[in-house]
């Protein structure tokens, strides 16, 4: 079967930035729900698209494909006495981004009475490269397309 929108794709992939430094070592294999539904990064799924299991593929995906430019208006600090007790240095906040949308920030440090926060994702403004191996593709469920993801063992559990 070939990978199409509203197949389910099982993958193993190991990923590193551009320096050679290994982020994931490809040894869990992962499913996702593929045809634009967001689960993977649109370059996996560009590279992947047409393919069968048994596959093998390294793609570089530049920033934009990958997790995006760094935006320095998403780093930003707030008074000490706004922050939630027990958060640390490298933990996350859910707060707000200047237009009001939902935002995950990392805090960066704690100096004084200011913390600073970073709303973009770690990996944002980096090169990556994926060696991806294709294990299996199957027709999604009525289910998972209803969802946006895939279920199973190596999907998503309810």
């Amino acid at each position: 079967m070939k990978i199409e929108k509203n197949t389910v794709v099982t993958l193993t992939f190991r990923a590193s930035d551009a320096q050679g430094k290994l982020l994931e070592d490809g040894k869990t294999p992962r499913s996702y729900l593929h045809g634009g539904y967001g689960n993977t990064l649109v370059g996996i799924e560009n590279a992947l698209e047409g393919q069968e299991a048994g596959y093998q593929t390294t793609v570089t995906l530049a920033p934009a494909d990958a997790f995006g430019e760094r935006d320095e208006e998403l780093v930003t600090t707030i008074p000490k006495s706004q922050f939630p007790p027990g958060v640390k240095k490298g933990g996350q906040l859910q707060g707000r981004d200047n237009d009001g949308n939902e935002q995950v920030f990392t805090v960066m440090k704690i100096k004084g009475d200011t913390v600073h926060l970073d709303g973009n994702h770690p990996l944002a403004g980096q090169s990556l490269m994926f060696q991806l191996k294709v294990l299996e593709v199957r027709a999604a469920s009525d289910e998972e397309v209803a969802h946006g993801h895939a279920h199973g063992e190596h999907g998503h559990h309810h």
